[in-house]
C-alpha cells in the first residue's frame, strides 16, 4: 500500500527530526530540502527514505552536524577539500560554492572533495551550478559501500559510482544527466525492500551468478523489522550497460575516489564517505560567439523531433522526466510505501517526537 504526504509538510517533519537529533535548524532544513527534492524529482532512492539511515550514522558518530570543509590545497582554479565527515547536504553545497567562485574568476575550476557524508542526489549540485550559468561534470565514489559487481563478476567490488553532467540553458530549464553507474542505485533496492517500486529484471546478481530482483540478495534475510544492511547479503547490484557501465564505474572510482584522496572503494567495513571530483566551466568564458544557447535549443528540438516508438510517450532529453514528476508530486503529494512511512514515523519517535506531534506536522493525505 502507498500513502501520499504533502511535500511541504513532509519537508517540515524531516527538518524537525534532524533538529531533534542534534542538527542546527538551518542544517536540518537544508538536509530536509535536499532529501525532499530527490523525492520531488522521482529519485526516491535518495529521498526521505534515507532519514533513518542518516540518523543512525549520526548516533553512531560516523557523521557530524555543523561541519565545514577543510581546504587542503588552494589555487586560482583548483582546490582539494576534506569534508570532515559532515552531512553531504552541507559539505556538498560548500564545495560547489568554492568551485563556482573559482570558475567565475578563472573560467574553469576543478574541486576534489573527500571524506564527505552522503552527498544525496548529485543532480542537486549540477542544478546549483547551472543556475549560475556554469556547465558542471561530477565523478563520484562511495568508499566503504561495496555494492556493485563488475562486468563478468558475481561479487561486489565497486560502489554505485554516480556520474552527473549539468548544462545550463538561457531560455529553458537546464539539461541534467544524473545516474548511478549500476542498473539501480542502492536506495532503489532499499525502496523495494520497504515495499515500494519493484526492481527491474536482472538488477541484482547472487553469489552463484544468477540474476535476481529480490532485495534479500543484497540485504540478507534479517527480517522487515531489522535495519536493512547492504553488508548482510551475499549478492550485488549489477553494473549498467554491461562492460560499458562497468568501465564508467571504474573510472568514477579512480577519479572520484583515488584522485580526490577519498580512496577507491575497498573493504565493506571501511568508514563510508563520498568522494567527488567536479569540473566547472563558465559559459561567460567559453561562449565567446554567443551561440551556445541557440545551439543547445536547436539540438534539443532536433532530438525530440525523432519519431517516438509509442505516440503517447514523446522522446525525452535528460531532465524532462524529473520536471514532469516534480509537477505531479508538488500538486498531489509524495508517494511513500506504508513501510517507508512507518520507518520515518518510527525515526521521529526515536528522536523524541510524540505520535501527536508527527500527526500535527505531517499526516497522510485523505
Amino acid at each position: 500500500m502507498t500513502v501520499r504526504i504533502d511535500a511541504t509538510k513532509l519537508k517540515a517533519l524531516i527538518a524537525e527530526i534532524f533538529e531533534r537529533a542534534g542538527c542546527m535548524r538551518d542544517e536540518a532544513e537544508r538536509i530536509a530540502m535536499r532529501l525532499l527534492g530527490a523525492n520531488l524529482t522521482g529519485h526516491d532512492s535518495h529521498g526521505v527514505l534515507r532519514t533513518s539511515r542518516y540518523i543512525d550514522w549520526l548516533e553512531r558518530g560516523l557523521f557530524h552536524p555543523g561541519r565545514k570543509v577543510h581546504i587542503g590545497f588552494d589555487s586560482d582554479a583548483l582546490c582539494i577539500l576534506d569534508g570532515q565527515y559532515g552531512f553531504g547536504q552541507t559539505i556538498g553545497e560548500q564545495a560547489v560554492r568554492l568551485g563556482l567562485d573559482k570558475a567565475a574568476k578563472s573560467g574553469a575550476a576543478v574541486v576534489a572533495l573527500n571524506n564527505s557524508g552522503h552527498l544525496g542526489r548529485i543532480g542537486d549540485w549540477a542544478e546549483m551550478a547551472a543556475a549560475e550559468n556554469f556547465v558542471s561534470i561530477h565523478f563520484v565514489n562511495a568508499r566503504g559501500s561495496v555494492l556493485v559487481a563488475p562486468f563478468g563478476g558475481a561479487e561486489a567490488r565497486i560502489s554505485t559510482a554516480p556520474f552527473c553532467v549539468g548544462v545550463p540553458r538561457a531560455d529553458g530549464p537546464p539539461v541534467i544527466l544524473d545516474f548511478a553507474t549500476s542498473i539501480v542505485a542502492e536506495g532503489k533496492v532499499l525502496v523495494a525492500y520497504k515495499g515500494g517500486k519493484p526492481l527491474p529484471e536482472g538488477a541484482l546478481i547472487d553469489e552463484n551468478g544468477n540474476f535476481s530482483t529480490e532485495p534479500a540478495v543484497l540485504y540478507g534475510t534479517a527480517g522487515p523489522d531489522a535495519p536493512p544492511g547492504e553488508r548482510n547479503g551475499y549478492g550485488a547490484i549489477r553494473a549498467m550497460g554491461d562492460h560499458k557501465g562497468s568501465g564508467l564505474a571504474f573510472i568514477c572510482e579512480l577519479l572520484g575516489g583515488s584522485l580526490t584522496g577519498n580512496r577507491a572503494t575497498g573493504q565493506a567495513n571501511e568508514h563510508f564517505a563520498n568522494g567527488m571530483l567536479s569540473i566547472y566551466l563558465s559559459l561567460e568564458t567559453f561562449d565567446r560567439g554567443g551561440g551556445f544557447a541557440d545551439d543547445v535549443t536547436r539540438y534539443i528540438d532536433y532530438v525530440k523531433s525523432a519519431k517516438p516508438i509509442n505516440p503517447d510517450e514523446p522522446v525525452l532529453v535528460p531532465g524532462d522526466k524529473e520536471r514532469q514528476v516534480r509537477a505531479e508530486r508538488a500538486a498531489n503529494g509524495i508517494p511513500l510505501s506504508d513501510d517507508a512511512w512507518l520507518d520515518i514515523t518510527n525515526t521521529a519517535r526515536r528522536v523524541g517526537m510524540e505520535e501527536a506531534e508527527v500527526a500535527a506536522i505531517a499526516a497522510p493525505l485523505a
